[in-house]
């Protein structure tokens, strides 16, 4: 059976108004296709609805009898049709699932946390470790955020950048404070943050354009690695500043500008297209917004 929903809303209309032409002025139609739309739902459901007695239509049992169902049948599809307009924090029941670098995740977690448990204490967070493949997840909304270094290469993923980090060189204080040269730096061990095992990365051809090149004697997967790899070899890793500094300051390294310019590291905030307008899910990335702001542009 075919239905049409549209007649719902004439119904609706028709036993509200208890008229044709009452029905036809509140859906803004003219009383002759008012008496169509009628006919047709007489049709549908085998029953007259409204029978005239007297100058008035009275409805029949069967239409008393659906009127509160067709009512909020009406009122529910309106509701989920309609863009929803507020948010209640109070009461919203929602698991954010987001996918960071675990730098990010130091760095932002638990303020963001407390956030939410003060604003809406019925969300939960899911912190993921970042994949060290390319995955689908956000695309197709297994994972509602991410925040990194690259933009999401497909269309139907939105991104934005919320910040920029520099760039230091981090290794264990020698007592002496000083900062290395650009002949130093190359020649230092260095570790390489890379969640897919990269021995190199931009800032190789940095040093290529000085006629210079890295020592590199291991990639980690995650900063707390890679840290503890510099610890115990007295090598080096170069990683965004202020997004790393709380990692870093748990291993009692020390932070000291490039020798070199050095592009800065872009922070990206991605989402599936598909939770773009979904009000809950633009609430959320306001909050990683503003937590991530506070973290790489401290007022």
């Amino acid at each position: 059976m075919q239905l049409d929903l549209n007649l719902l809303t004439a119904l609706d209309a028709l036993l509200e108004e208890g008229s044709v032409v009452g029905a036809a002025d509140r859906l803004n139609l003219s009383a002759p296709a008012m008496s169509r739309t009628l006919g047709r739902i007489r049709r549908v459901t085998g029953d007259q609805i409204l029978v005239r007695t007297g100058r008035s239509m009275t409805p029949t049992p069967y239409a008393v009898a659906v009127r509160a169902d067709v009512h909020r049948l009406v009122q529910a599809a309106g509701a989920l049709l309609s863009p929803q307009r507020t948010l209640d924090l109070s009461t919203l029941d929602r698991t954010f699932t987001v996918q960071f670098h675990d730098a990010i995740t130091a760095a932002i977690g638990p303020d963001l946390l407390k956030m939410l448990l003060v604003e809406a204490p019925g969300v939960r967070l899911r912190l993921l470790a970042e994949s060290g493949t390319d995955t689908d997840d956000l695309r197709h909304g297994r994972v509602d955020l991410e925040v990194g270094a690259s933009e999401p290469a497909s269309p139907e993923v939105r991104s934005e950048i919320v910040g920029r980090d520099r760039l230091v060189v981090v290794r264990q204080p020698d007592g002496r404070h000083r900062r290395l040269t650009i002949e130093q730096y190359a020649q230092a061990r260095h570790v390489i943050v890379s969640r897919r095992g990269r021995l190199r990365d931009p800032i190789d051809d940095v040093l290529r354009a000085e006629g210079l090149a890295r020592h590199v004697v291991a990639s980690a997967p995650t900063l707390g690695t890679a840290l503890s790899l510099a610890v115990a070899t007295k090598g080096v890793v170069t990683v965004p500043e202020r997004t790393s500094a709380s990692t870093v300051a748990r291993y009692g390294l020390r932070s000291w500008p490039l020798p070199f310019e050095a592009p800065t590291a872009p922070l990206i905030l991605a989402w599936p297209q598909l939770y773009d307008t979904d009000p809950a899910h633009v609430w959320f990335r306001e909050q990683v917004r503003r937590v991530v702001r506070t973290v790489v542009a401290p007022q």
